[in-house]
């Protein structure tokens, strides 16, 4: 930048020399601040960070009390049995160890059904599967949703109860997360294919436990 400054004649007087000496000094200063102001980084604007407080209202209020075992206990109050233990030894060939379905809560005759097996520590594969860590080995989960798709199928025209039936195969299994110990296993299946005459049935079936899907298969 180029700054142009006019000088008075000597001809003036003193005091006017001083004077405009004076001005033209802050006149020079003047020019001199605006112009180095030019060269100064832009400043960046300070964003205040404002926290948002969720669910404020719950904060004020009063901790909830621990439920009683009446007021869990009845979250399944609207689940009927429909087939008791009794009555699945009456269906299944199985015993125990192997009989692992406790009782059957929905049931659409020649068609669907849905179980449930309480899973437990005592039961013996948990000893060496796994001594650190049980969990219900996954073949056992796919024989509970067969032996589910028994209860169905040996019911069925053609079919005697109390029959003993074989696994031909199974296609399409995932499993999604561990089963253990304290868990409640809730299995569904569905009769898709039933020949009466050689008593073959092919079915699908999942299971839950929390409402989580634990294992599925596509067919069996």
């Amino acid at each position: 930048m180029y700054l142009t400054i006019s000088i008075f004649s000597s001809s003036q007087n003193s005091n006017s020399n001083i004077q405009n000496n004076t001005n033209m000094k802050l006149a020079l200063l003047t020019i001199l601040a605006s112009t180095a102001t030019a060269f100064l980084a832009p400043t960046t604007p300070v964003i205040q960070r404002i926290s948002t407080q969720i669910n404020a209202e719950d904060d004020d209020e009063t901790p909830s009390e621990p439920r009683t075992a009446e007021e869990i206990s009845s979250l399944t109050s609207s689940v009927k049995t429909v087939f008791s233990l009794e009555d699945i030894n009456g269906i299944l060939p199985h015993r125990y160890p192997f009989l692992l379905v406790d009782k059957v809560v929905e049931y659409e005759m020649g068609k669907k059904a849905v179980g449930v097996k309480c899973v437990t520590l005592n039961e013996p594969h948990f000893t060496g599967h796994f001594p650190d860590r049980p969990i219900m080995p996954g073949v056992l989960q796919v024989e509970a949703l067969a032996q589910l798709a028994g209860i169905v199928c040996l019911q069925m025209e053609g079919a005697e109860p109390g029959a003993v039936f074989f696994f031909a195969g199974v296609d399409g299994v995932k499993w999604k997360k561990p089963v253990v110990p304290g868990d409640t296993l809730v299995m569904e299946v569905e009769i898709k294919k039933w020949n009466k005459r050689f008593g073959i049935a092919t079915a699908v079936g999942r299971a839950y436990v929390d409402g989580e899907m634990a294992v599925e298969l596509d067919e069996m």
